[in-house]
């Protein structure tokens, strides 16, 4: 009763302090929802923590689908002098997007494959034709008309047989990112009654036309831990497990190489991974082992001719290096050099053909693509002109060609697809991504790179677009976006959807900050583990750069990030809530203690080497000093809109939702502080090209809406 007192108390003095007339009128019909607090002791290492809204883990109580209705009835309620602009801004976002679009076909055994969409239609819609272009179109999967019915819909893992008779497929209805694998016969277009439940989606055909091998998941934890083989009109009951990944911090995948002679089942945890290869010609063989898992060590392979190539961290080769081995003898004692390791480049991939081999490199935080003659002479890299552009190798599913297919942008160019002529050094833009609207000239904005300076002395980088013509004077909005975990590059794109904020005004930023590779594997190992809390003090350094350059200033400093993003924020504003007037937190992961100890969550096992195992104290004291939900306080926070999905399987909705709750108990001024859930949807949000920007219209009226921009 005392607890129930004091958060009745403080939502008293939050009602009485909210000054805005219409707020108070808004307030009325719809009063700041409370979380009923039901303590719940959680006892590790002989200390006890006080959750006091663990019981909203659970999606089946009907108490806690009415909180999460309350929240998105105040949310709808305090944003309903927004929605008139909410509707402006999508269908000027909608406006910009060529609705009648497909992508560069790309030929594959015999066939040109194209993905298309159709105006008006949310979905893509997947063909091929035969032997040329002209040739009449088979459409493979209508997605517009699966998805009818559905609230949520997505196809996956669509892999089409040797024979090109056959096709699996997975379909998610929920968002949960369970699949059932299903196979359709594409001279026909039955589809037949091979049913696969329970699947990540993802399958591979063996080269006799009949035989698939595909993952299954845990259903509790979802990870992927089985590997399974399917005959062709078998019950999905007799399906033999050819794998089991027994150790729960490794997840299993299944590929088949650019060559078509192997099937490989890829096995990886953070910092280990293993691969088994099987002829492609053999599907009922055994899987052969790689080479065995050593902690500590990474590859990946590639199969060309009679070698494997092998990107690895073998030998302390922080930023990997390239190796090769015979087919026939595949340990790591037989791994030869081909590139050496780079203290100052890291290698990222390879594509391989015929004549030459094709590395993409990074370096100065910058991507890079070199090409290399196997002949040894003349190699030589693709020149890039920008500091702020992304790079990289598409479709290329062909060895025995000169053409290279690469895709460009930049935060002010449009994505362009390119076909590279090796020998000749000719390029061909098959497709520019358009943007209509016919207002829209890349040549009105600055893009630029420039580097704060983080609390150790670390130089990092951060990207920036913005209009002509803007002044430095500390007065325009600023959306300051990062991510920072997993050893994710978050490279420069581009968005037309951004354009809506940049022409009112803003100026958008990339932080490159430690925790991603962005500037090698180093930058990463320095943003991991022990050494996490470097990817918050550089992202509120880059902030304080940012305001110091007077590109902005706290009034009008917003900030953005989604899932390991969104524990950035949450880590962000406990610590610096003063420089932020708003921040936008997507499916946040912010309660990290708590699913960090319970292994029965989706991800966390495999996990251990990102974040650290916190049945190991040392691990549990250091996340425990940063985890958001554990360490809200008593103290002022900026205006905050909070995103979830009821079916997410990475961050469960409990999340953000504990940490909304506990936030409104503990903020002390009277800032807006939204949750919105999508009850149809998981992590990415709501499926179909159009439903999803009704999303990002919520966040820029938020955003837009905070400035007094109105339209």
């Amino acid at each position: 009763m005392k607890n129930r007192l004091i958060i009745t108390s403080l939502c008293v003095i939050f009602v009485t302090s909210f000054t805005n007339t219409k707020a108070q009128q808004m307030l009325k019909k719809s009063p700041i929802p409370v979380a009923k607090i039901i303590p719940k002791s959680l006892e590790k290492h002989n200390e006890t923590r006080i959750d006091n809204y663990f019981w909203l883990n659970d999606r089946e109580n009907p108490e806690v689908i009415d909180y999460l209705n309350k929240e998105n009835k105040y949310y709808d309620a305090m944003t309903a002098h927004t929605k008139d602009f909410q509707k402006e801004l999508f269908e000027e976002m909608k406006g910009r997007i060529k609705e009648d679009d497909q992508s560069v076909p790309y030929l594959y055994n015999g066939y040109y494959y194209i993905t298309r969409f159709e105006k008006g239609q949310d979905y893509p819609i997947y063909s091929r034709k035969k032997g040329n272009l002209s040739a009449n179109e088979e459409i493979l999967f209508n997605c517009n008309d699966l998805a009818k019915g559905h609230s949520y819909f997505q196809l996956g893992g669509l892999s089409v047989s040797r024979d090109n008779k056959f096709a699996s497929f997975g379909i998610d209805i929920v968002g949960r990112r369970i699949y059932t694998i299903q196979i359709k016969n594409l001279e026909t277009g039955e589809i037949l009654s091979d049913k696969i439940e329970n699947a990540t989606g993802n399958s591979v055909w063996a080269n006799d036309n009949k035989t698939i091998f595909y993952t299954r998941q845990d259903k509790v934890t979802l990870r992927s831990d089985k590997v399974f083989k399917h005959k062709l009109d078998t019950d999905a009951a007799d399906d033999v497990l050819v794998f089991n990944e027994k150790d729960d911090t490794f997840n299993v995948s299944v590929s088949k190489e650019k060559s078509r002679k192997y099937i490989v089942i890829g096995s990886g945890s953070t910092l280990t991974t293993e691969y088994r290869i099987l002829n492609s010609d053999t599907p009922d063989g055994e899987f052969v082992v790689f080479q065995p898992r050593v902690r500590g060590l990474e590859y990946s392979i590639s199969h060309f001719g009679d070698s494997f190539y092998i990107l690895t961290n073998k030998d302390k080769a922080t930023n990997f290096k390239l190796m090769k081995t015979p087919e026939n003898a595949t340990a790591k004692e037989n791994w030869k050099d081909i590139i050496a390791h780079r203290k100052d480049v890291l290698l990222e991939d390879i594509e391989i053909f015929r004549n030459y081999l094709v590395v993409e490199e990074r370096s100065n935080g910058l991507n890079h693509i070199r090409i290399m003659p196997w002949s040894g002479a003349g190699e030589y890299y693709l020149p890039f002109g920008s500091e702020t552009y992304n790079a990289y190798t598409t479709t290329n599913v062909d060895f025995d060609t000169d053409i290279l297919r690469y895709s460009y942008q930049s935060l002010a160019t449009p994505s362009s697809v390119i076909d590279f002529n090796m020998k000749t050094k000719e390029k061909e833009i098959k497709k520019e991504q358009e943007v209509l609207g016919g207002k829209f000239d890349k040549n009105n904005y600055i893009e630029e790179r420039v580097w704060a300076t983080a609390t150790d002395g670390t130089k990092v980088p951060i990207s920036l677009v913005y209009r002509k013509g803007l002044k430095k004077d500390g007065n325009n909005p600023l959306l300051l976006y990062a991510y920072g975990s997993y050893g994710v590059t978050m490279d420069t794109y581009f968005s037309s959807t951004r354009l809506s904020i940049l022409d009112r005004g803003f100026v958008f930023a990339i932080a490159h900050i430690r925790g991603g590779e962005d500037l090698g594997r180093q930058w990463y190992e320095d943003g991991k583990l022990l050494k996490k809390k470097n990817t918050f003090t550089d992202f509120i350094d880059c902030s304080k750069f940012l305001i110091q350059e007077k590109y902005t200033s706290p009034k009008h400093l917003y900030a953005e990030g989604g899932s390991a993003g969104g524990l950035l924020m949450g880590a962000v504003v406990n610590m610096a809530p003063e420089l932020y007037n708003g921040v936008i937190a997507q499916v946040p992961f912010v309660d990290v203690i708590t699913t960090m100890l319970d292994d029965t969550i989706p991800l966390t096992t495999g996990e251990y080497d990102e974040w650290g195992n916190p049945n190991v104290k040392k691990y549990y004291d250091y996340m425990l000093s940063y985890s958001p939900y554990d360490n809200v306080k008593a103290q002022k926070y900026p205006n905050m809109f909070v995103s979830t999905g009821l079916h997410d399987s990475q961050v469960q909705y409990w999340e953000p939702a504990k940490w909304v709750a506990k936030l409104r108990t503990q903020k002390t001024n009277d800032t807006v502080l939204y949750l919105n859930t999508n009850m149809d949807a998981g992590h990415g949000g709501a499926s179909g090209r159009f439903e999803a920007l009704k999303e990002l219209a919520k966040e820029y009226s938020f955003l837009l809406d905070l400035e007094e921009i109105k339209n």
